[in-house]
């Protein structure tokens, strides 16, 4: 497992050192290359006097990443409280979600409001 781990970063190091040596190679093509360039388009300037035509500007839609929706505690509860059709009290929903029993109250309220639970027993909530 050492030897492997050794041979990798050899292999790393090689890797990079060949890589700027690429990139210097790079360097000194497109310094060769700009000289010849300017001339042949010299060239090509004075033999065509024809206009050239306008180009068009592309525009590039950009597409959004989509937002992952956090769920608000009162439908963490909810999505339990569907799963039992008996019910289930606030000791496992305290236990299920690890909020705070005045938490799971004040969330409980709020859901019994809009009429998407109701009571069953004392602590015990239903879906509706």
């Amino acid at each position: 497992m050492k030897n492997l781990i050794k041979n990798l970063r050899a292999a790393s190091k090689d890797l990079k050192a060949l890589s700027k040596k690429v990139d210097k190679i790079i360097v000194e093509v497109g310094k060769l290359e700009k000289p010849k360039a300017k001339a042949v388009k010299a060239k090509s300037a004075k033999k065509t006097v024809a206009k050239a035509k306008p180009v068009k500007k592309v525009i590039v839609k950009k597409t959004t990443a989509k937002k992952t929706v956090k769920l608000t505690a009162a439908d963490t509860l909810f999505g339990i409280i569907k799963r039992y059709k008996k019910g289930v009290d606030v000791a496992a929903l305290m236990e299920k979600t690890g909020f705070n029993r005045r938490k799971i109250y004040d969330n409980v309220k709020l859901l019994k409001k809009q009429g998407k639970i109701k009571s069953s027993g004392i602590g015990v909530y239903v879906k509706t």
